[in-house]
Order: structure tokens, then sequence, then C-alpha cells
């Protein structure tokens, strides 16, 4: 894995957890890919339903003040990169997000997450 890229990636975390808890706009903007989706297990014990959140979503919810946290510690990992697509995980103190980035003209924003709360 190449240094430049994991610490890239490792600043895209940064700006999507720090964005989302200080409510910084242009922070989890620009981390976030167009066609993000973002997504949480609703029912672990039924069906497995899956509830949806856009980019856009996002955005609104951050401007609305995200998570009011704005010292929210948080520990990134790379996992793997694999030249445009790499995955990544993020601790913070509500959530655990697993990560799928893509690098592009803009260079590398998140385009799915997964993530449920911390127990």
């Amino acid at each position: 894995m190449d240094s430049a890229d994991i610490a890239a990636i490792e600043a895209v975390a940064g700006d999507y957890v720090e964005g989302w808890y200080r409510g910084d706009v242009a922070r989890i903007d620009r981390a976030l890919h167009a066609d993000l989706v973002k997504r949480i297990l609703t029912d672990p014990e039924g069906y497995g339903s899956l509830r949806e959140v856009t980019k856009d979503r996002m955005v609104e919810l951050t401007k609305e003040g995200g998570g009011e946290d704005p010292s929210a510690e948080f520990v990134v990992t790379v996992y793997d990169v694999s030249d445009e697509i790499a995955t990544a995980r993020v601790v913070s103190p509500e959530y655990i997000d697993l990560l799928h980035l893509v690098k592009g003209t803009d260079g590398w924003q998140i385009v799915n997450v997964l993530f449920r709360f911390r127990s």
C-alpha cells in the first residue's frame, strides 16, 4: 500500500468524522462521493432490514449540527488499497463505520458506509 494513498484516505476519514462531530459541512461534503450510500442494519433479529442515508441527507444533518462533539476522538484503520479503491474502518465515540472509498479526479472519497452503534 502506498503511504501517500494511506495518508489521503486517513485525511478523508478525518474529514468525514470531524466534519460530522464539528458540524463542518465543507469537510463532510468533500469527503463523501455524490453517489454515497450509508447503511445501518435496523432489524438484526428479523429480516435484516437496512436504513439508507444519502450524501445529501448527511450534509443536511451536518448543517443541523451533526454529532455536536467537536473534541470527539476517533481511530482510522486502512485495510486495503487497490489502485483506485480502498477499504477502511473508523471507530468514533458513537459508531463503528466500515468505509469503501474510490479515487477519482477529486481524490479519495467515501462511496459506501456500513455502520452500527457502538455497544
